[in-house]
């Protein structure tokens, strides 16, 4: 795995808590939560809970990165925009092709395979272990105004300026040679 630490330049902010049902912080995604071109993977996003969040917070966006790919830029699996601040919590499959898991008001971005849905992970074969940061974001608008065809890239721009809070869980996966 790479050393890169996604958030080091980033600004800093007290963090909070995210907690799932189906993923553990460090442990390798579950089968159905890998790609569907991986053996038993079915692009299944993960129940997520939060908690602890700044008082001050309007909104959240989820999401989910690999900074590991073989991209120069890492990979974008997921991201959700505008999820209103009473919702702490995302069922298992929300992120499905028609977010119906989703609270209202909230959305996803398309992600680097330009699908707005969750994509499980895949890394290549051989290519070593690689981190997924599952990220909830505090922010301290109701709506961060990025258009709903943006990138996940621009949305984590966007949200550098609003961010409260970050609560961070992280998954792994690895494809064997």
């Amino acid at each position: 795995m790479s050393l890169n630490n996604p958030f080091a330049r980033l600004p800093e902010v007290p963090s909070f808590t995210v907690t799932s049902t189906t993923v553990t912080d460090g442990a390798p995604w579950p089968a159905e939560h890998m790609s569907g071109g991986v053996p038993g993977g079915k692009d299944i996003s993960p129940q997520l809970s939060w908690a602890g969040a700044p008082e001050e917070t309007k909104s959240y966006a989820v999401t989910v990165y690999d900074p590991d790919a073989p991209t120069g830029s890492g990979f974008w699996h997921w991201a959700v925009a505008d999820i209103p601040a009473t919702v702490t919590e995302l069922p298992e499959g929300a992120g499905d092709e028609t977010g119906s898991g989703l609270p209202e008001g909230a959305y996803q971005l398309p992600n680097d395979a330009r699908v707005a849905r969750f994509l499980g992970a895949a890394p290549p074969a051989g290519h070593g272990p690689h981190r997924y940061f599952i990220v909830v974001h505090a922010l301290d608008v109701e709506t961060i105004g990025v258009p709903a065809e943006a990138t996940p890239a621009y949305l984590g721009f966007t949200i550098a300026g609003h961010i409260l809070g970050r609560a961070v869980l992280t998954a792994t996966a690895e494809t064997p040679a």
